[in-house]
């Protein structure tokens, strides 16, 4: 049968396609533009959009198990209501949700709390499926990689409470094991969580400190300025979706992503392997 990928065209989306083609699944990637779509030779392309009602139940059709991935938009919990409506209907069994780890906790913040109403979507109505609970990207901090070596500073107001950063790579790779799992089952499994950490969990002083291992010269941590992020966000984002990333990293100095006990260790059980170091990721996106 075939497992379908939405959001397939971003970090983990890409990934997750990836990672499920290398163990011989066969993968259906919904996209909203075809033409942006560069996947391995067999993955089967459809196109649509998570708002796109026919559009879904084509690409819902033979489909046996499904990822769901949406991004941050305004509209990101209608999206996720609207394809587990269809995929429900289509009688999709076998089900792995991206959703974000303290959901249930940040219920400030509009995308997790959005996203922790998605997960109460599942769960009650006894939805099959594995939630992955990833925390901080990595992959979010190329977009600030010029502003680290052009001003000597770490900009993202991460604060001193300490941020387990993951690999999109990782959260990809752990995506397609539970999806082959829960496949390859002879009946649907139950609901389960995961929480989808990095290996070290790292405070704004920390992240400064490898910038400057890495780049050989001083990197300089400069607070947390939550009202200037803002403001900053607001030149390249809407409003709305500035604010958001505002409360989010209000959360992050005030509480700040650690992993409950045996997180780490079940994710390296899991891979087979050591997770990604943001130290790696780092000199990586440096070099």
């Amino acid at each position: 049968m075939t497992i379908l990928v939405t959001g397939a065209t971003g970090n983990v989306g890409r990934n997750v396609v990836e990672q499920l083609v290398k163990r011989g699944a066969d993968v259906r990637a919904l996209v909203r533009d075809p033409s942006k779509a560069s996947f391995p030779a067999g993955v089967d392309v459809v196109q649509g959009d998570l708002l796109d009602v026919d559009a879904l139940r084509k690409a819902f059709s033979g489909v046996s198990t499904l990822f769901l991935l949406n991004g941050v938009v305004a509209d990101e919990y209608t999206q996720a209501l609207v394809a587990l409506a269809v995929a429900r209907e289509a009688k999709i069994e076998r089900i792995v949700y991206l959703s974000v780890i303290h959901s249930d906790l940040y219920v400030n913040v509009p995308h997790f709390a959005g996203k922790f109403g998605v997960e109460r979507m599942i769960e009650r109505m006894g939805l099959n499926a594995t939630i992955l609970r990833p925390a901080y990207f990595m992959d979010n901090d190329i977009t600030i990689k010029d502003v680290i070596a052009g001003y000597g500073i770490y900009p993202m107001p991460i604060g001193n409470k300490g941020l387990a950063m993951i690999d999109a790579r990782d959260v990809g790779e752990i995506a397609a094991i539970e999806l082959i799992r829960r496949e390859q089952s002879a009946t649907p499994l139950p609901l389960n969580r995961i929480n989808v950490v990095g290996p070290d969990t790292l405070t704004g002083a920390d992240a400064a400190a490898i910038w400057t291992d890495v780049l050989g010269r001083p990197i300089a941590y400069p607070g947390d300025d939550t009202a200037g992020f803002e403001q900053n966000l607001r030149q390249f984002m809407p409003s709305w979706m500035a604010l958001d990333m505002r409360l989010m990293a209000e959360r992050f100095i005030t509480d700040g992503i650690v992993p409950d006990a045996g997180d780490v260790e079940r994710l390296t059980t899991l891979l087979g392997r050591p997770l990604r170091s943001y130290r790696d990721y780092a000199a990586q996106i440096a070099a």
